[in-house]
C-alpha cells in the first residue's frame, strides 16, 4: 500500500474518531477508571412528574443503545489506527493478502478482503 493512501487513511480514520468521540460526548462522558473508547450514558432529570419520568427512562435507554453502536464504531476506528502504526492495515486478517484500496476507500476499519467478508457470511 503506497503511503500517500496510507496517510489519506489514517486522516480520514482520524477525523472520524473526532466525529464519534463529539457525538458519545452530546449524552455521555468518559468512564475514567475504563478505557478511552468507554463511555458512559448520562441519566437526565427532567422532573418528578409520572409522565418525566418515563420520557428519562426512554431517553436513557436510546441512549444506551446509541452508546453501544457509536463505542463499537470508535473500538473500530482505534483499532484501524494501530493497524496503520504496526504496519499491518490493510491486510486480511483471514487469508493474510492484501485488501483492495477500494474496500479501504469505501471502509477505512476493514479487517478482512472482499472475498474472505463473502465466505464468512456465505455469501456465493
Amino acid at each position: 500500500m503506497q503511503d500517500a493512501f496510507l496517510a489519506k487513511m489514517k486522516q480520514k480514520l482520524e477525523e472520524e474518531r473526532g466525529r464519534l468521540t463529539g457525538e458519545l460526548l452530546k449524552f455521555s462522558h468518559r468512564n475514567p477508571q475504563a478505557k478511552e473508547t468507554d463511555f458512559s450514558a448520562d441519566y437526565q432529570n427532567i422532573g418528578d412528574k409520572e409522565d418525566e419520568n418515563a420520557t428519562e427512562v426512554a431517553n436513557y435507554s436510546n441512549n444506551l443503545s446509541l452508546e453501544e453502536e457509536l463505542e463499537k464504531a470508535l473500538r473500530d476506528v482505534e483499532a484501524a489506527l494501530e493497524m496503520i502504526e504496526k504496519g499491518s492495515y490493510g491486510t486480511c486478517k483471514y487469508c493474510h493478502q492484501e485488501i483492495d484500496e477500494r474496500r479501504i476507500e469505501a471502509r477505512p476499519t476493514s479487517t478482512s478482503c472482499i472475498q474472505c467478508k463473502k465466505t464468512l457470511t456465505q455469501e456465493v
